[in-house]
């Protein structure tokens, strides 16, 4: 299927590799109202570059859009795509609140047409193998599951575009931009949230809307309680990984980014001595944990091509936008719960 991009930053950029390294899919054209961009992105990776979003989605060849462009300005480029009778995949956040999640949600299935999210550090061997524990209910009663994603932004990062920082387009801070993808990941693992406490504050920065330092506790419908903590003022000399962590009466896991901490189960299978053999943790950097640029691409390639298969096989997509909306309801829970003074919020 032939893809476009909307947005020719940084994010523009790592959906270029994706889309170029994938099995599927081609680089078709690239939409930047900065005409500038646009073409260099499309000179680096091959396609027509555009500066008229209009004209961009006028190609009758474009099948699938994704968009890159900040969080609160997802909407308008997304519905513009739906409308025009292509697929969408948009980054993280789906969209910064679920009201406007659930409109483009409407817009899908007025168009016929798939919308789905980058979730892509779902996509990893940890994450198939973590996921497939939970799914054979290995931890017996789940007790516990948390997540901790302690990485550190300067302030030249928050100075060094007038979206950051803020509601309006950031959607919120430490949690909404750079823990949305654990928070997923919690979800996907645990299952749903029934209720939340949280406090949140600005430590370390200044001339930012939203926190850096967030810390909430959650109660799952399974009856397992769980905390909640995000930052970008913990620094580290090569970053801390983003964890997730799950344990019950039967077993416990510790993931940190794409390799595990603890793996460790009363009841054993064939399978645990190749994890363990493969999969358990070193001496890594956190992956985007003091710089956003560094993080991988393979995983959205992966993303991408479930996309793809997903829209031949005519199936839904195991990152559709009921999943990504998931994450955005318990973040917008958790933010609802610490500015009423820490009120437990039910979802």
């Amino acid at each position: 299927m032939k893809f476009g991009i909307i947005g020719a930053g940084m994010i523009g950029h790592f959906h270029a590799k994706a889309i170029t390294a994938m099995t599927g899919g081609e680089l078709q054209s690239v939409f930047d109202l900065r005409a500038e961009a646009a073409e260099k992105l499309a000179t680096e990776y091959g396609g027509k570059a555009y500066s008229n979003i209009d004209e961009f989605l006028a190609d009758p060849e474009l099948e699938i859009v994704t968009i890159g462009t900040p969080s609160g300005a997802h909407l308008d480029p997304a519905l513009a795509a739906l409308k025009a009778g292509k697929h969408v995949i948009c980054e993280k956040p789906l969209e910064i609140t679920t009201e406007r999640i659930d409109q483009l949600m409407d817009a899908a299935k007025e168009n016929g047409k798939t919308l789905s999210a980058v979730l892509n550090r779902r996509f990893h061997p940890g994450m198939d193998a973590f996921k497939k524990a939970t799914d054979e209910g290995r931890f017996g009663k789940l007790t516990s599951a948390s997540a901790y994603v302690k990485w550190y932004r300067d302030q030249a990062y928050y100075d060094s575009a007038g979206w950051r920082g803020t509601w309006a387009l950031d959607g919120g801070g430490a949690l909404m931009n750079q823990s949305v993808h654990t928070v997923d990941a919690l979800l996907y693992l645990a299952g749903p949230a029934k209720a939340v406490t949280a406090v949140t504050a600005c430590q370390a920065h200044e001339r930012i809307e939203v926190e850096d330092s967030i810390v909430a506790t959650v109660e799952f419908e399974n009856g397992a309680l769980g905390i909640i903590e995000c930052s970008t003022c913990t620094w580290s000399k090569d970053g801390h990984p983003a964890r997730v962590q799950l344990a019950g009466t039967e077993g416990s896991v510790f993931l940190a980014d794409e390799a595990f901490e603890i793996w460790d189960f009363k009841e054993e299978k064939p399978e645990d001595k190749t994890i363990k053999e493969t999969l358990m943790k070193g001496q890594e950097a956190g992956l985007g944990a003091n710089d956003p640029s560094a993080i991988n691409f393979y995983q959205h390639q992966r993303n991408f091509e479930e996309v793809v298969q997903s829209i031949a096989e005519n199936r839904p997509c195991k990152t559709d936008a009921s999943e990504a909306r998931k994450a955005v309801e318990l973040i917008r829970a958790i933010y609802a719960s610490a500015q009423n003074d820490g009120k437990k919020v039910f979802l």
